[in-house]
């Protein structure tokens, strides 16, 4: 399937993104976008994206954005995500996501975004990241 222009295959991946992807990005930190073409592997029974996998996107998109916003980029794990979902994606949609960091701190920070169909918001996301050491 194609993917739109700009966008290369995520480099920073892991076993669960394996069988999620392919994920690809465009940017990085502050302006990372990433994008899914949704296929069935993808779906639940009725035939529309799995709120799993959107969840999924969500916590790496809000989460590596906030990361590799900064240099070096900051350890970060997940403490909390909160997701709303306002819409869905159905097979052959391309999907992407947008990031605005609230606030990198000491200990914690704080992440907003939403996953997109095309000019479409399907799902509002809101991270609070710990800090690792």
């Amino acid at each position: 399937m194609d993917i739109p222009a700009g966008f290369s295959p995520l480099t920073r991946t892991s076993p669960v993104l394996d069988l999620v992807g392919p994920i690809h990005a465009k940017g990085q930190g502050h302006d990372l976008v990433l994008g899914l073409r949704v296929e069935p592997k993808h779906c639940n029974a009725r035939g529309t994206i799995h709120g799993g996998i959107l969840a999924t996107l969500a916590d790496v998109a809000l989460g590596y954005a906030t990361a590799f916003s900064a240099d070096p980029p900051i350890p970060l794990v997940t403490a909390n995500l909160t997701l709303d979902f306002t819409g869905t994606a159905k097979i052959g949609d391309w999907i992407e996501t947008t990031v605005d960091i609230q606030k990198k701190g000491s200990r914690l920070a704080f992440a907003n975004g939403f996953i997109h169909v095309g000019a479409e918001r399907i799902v509002r996301a809101s991270a609070v990241f710990a800090v690792s050491t």
